[in-house]
């Protein structure tokens, strides 16, 4: 699988484990920056670059670490078909996937630390979304959420 990976200033904190994490995993690793806290970099930019990462195939799912991993979630959820989601136990970066078909798991690197963040990402990536029903049912209500269409049924 090819992984996008993204930092922003802060973000930095956890770079190295996260590269490291998914190297070790066997993935691919499509590194868009950044690499130090000086200059400061804003998340929505890099929130964009892994936006367009995916939905240009360049990568199938992406990890994005912030400070908090809230301002990387809400920046990267604003293009259609992405799915991120900020996690910070095991269940939520596995069952993100496995039910709502998230492609892009954001991070805090003042939250969680390295060991923390490493199981996350290995949770993350083992997971498949799986196709029943009521997940694909709540899938489609998203998309029509993204086109403005929403619907009660």
């Amino acid at each position: 699988m090819r992984v996008a990976v993204s930092f922003d200033h802060r973000g930095v904190k956890l770079r190295a484990g996260v590269l490291q994490t998914i190297a070790n995993l066997g993935h691919d690793i499509v590194d868009l920056g950044v690499e130090t806290l000086d200059p400061r970099v804003d998340y929505p930019d890099k929130a964009r670059d892994i936006d367009e990462a995916i939905l240009n195939g360049d990568a199938e799912r992406g990890v994005l670490v912030c400070g908090s991993g809230v301002g990387a979630s809400v920046a990267a959820n604003k293009l259609p078909g992405i799915r991120a989601a900020i996690c910070h136990d095991v269940y939520s970066a596995h069952q993100g996937v496995e039910h709502d078909d998230m492609n892009v798991l954001c991070l805090g690197s003042e939250v969680v630390g390295a060991a923390l963040a490493a199981d996350l990402i290995r949770a993350f990536l083992a997971a498949h979304f799986q196709p029943e029903e009521r997940y694909v049912r709540r899938l489609q209500k998203i998309e029509a959420l993204e086109r403005g269409a929403m619907t009660n049924a």
